[in-house]
């Protein structure tokens, strides 16, 4: 076998052994409230002009 292959016969019937009992992830458990807030001298302009720099540099 190449690199990469693999037998198809491994893949069926796979079973696994999951523990019911577990506890879960929480997804909620990090939940932070707030606000965010900063100060800047560069114009809405300015900002929005160099996100669209930045744009077009992610398309070259």
């Amino acid at each position: 076998m190449g690199f990469g292959s693999y037998d198809e016969s491994e893949q069926k019937n796979q079973e696994v052994d999951a523990d019911d009992d577990s506890e879960g992830v929480s997804v909620r458990e990090n939940d932070h409230e707030g606000t965010v807030s900063f100060e800047t001298d560069a114009s809405t302009d300015d900002l929005v002009g160099r996100l669209d720099e930045m744009k077009d540099e992610d398309d070259e």
